[in-house]
């Protein structure tokens, strides 16, 4: 594979990455937050990711889950069953309009990586044409 295509398909990977993390936060933003000790992570709280970015030596990217800090926040909601005895229940730190924003580039991003690879495609068949 062409170094183009490499990079190109790391890119992929990595928006594909991007938009899974911000839908599983944006699918779990009701859900009980991670206590900033940890102390209800076996009740199964949540705690959002994000994703960071980094170059592959060589050229291309790589994504990888890291989780958001603080891991979520205080809201005030007496009904809920999860809430404490002051009416305290700890939300993951999710905010919807970042992942709204966060979703919309990860599929731009895509949309650039494939008309690369699609560009790469239709020079290396003029090169074919041209060699025969």
């Amino acid at each position: 594979m062409s170094s183009v295509l490499s990079i190109a398909a790391s890119g992929l990977a990595a928006q594909s990455k991007r938009l899974a993390v911000s839908a599983n936060n944006v699918a779990n933003i009701r859900s009980l937050g991670l206590n900033a000790d940890r102390s209800n992570a076996a009740a199964g709280a949540y705690e959002p990711k994000q994703t960071a970015l980094s170059s592959i030596p060589g050229g291309g990217v790589r994504a990888r889950e890291v989780p958001v800090v603080p891991p979520s926040f205080n809201s005030y909601e007496p009904n809920d069953p999860d809430a404490d005895v002051n009416g305290i229940v700890p939300r993951p730190n999710i905010s919807l309009e970042q992942e709204v924003v966060t979703q919309l580039q990860a599929v731009r991003a895509y949309q650039a990586n494939l008309e690369t690879i699609k560009a790469e495609d239709r020079l290396l068949g003029s090169l074919l044409d041209a060699l025969s």
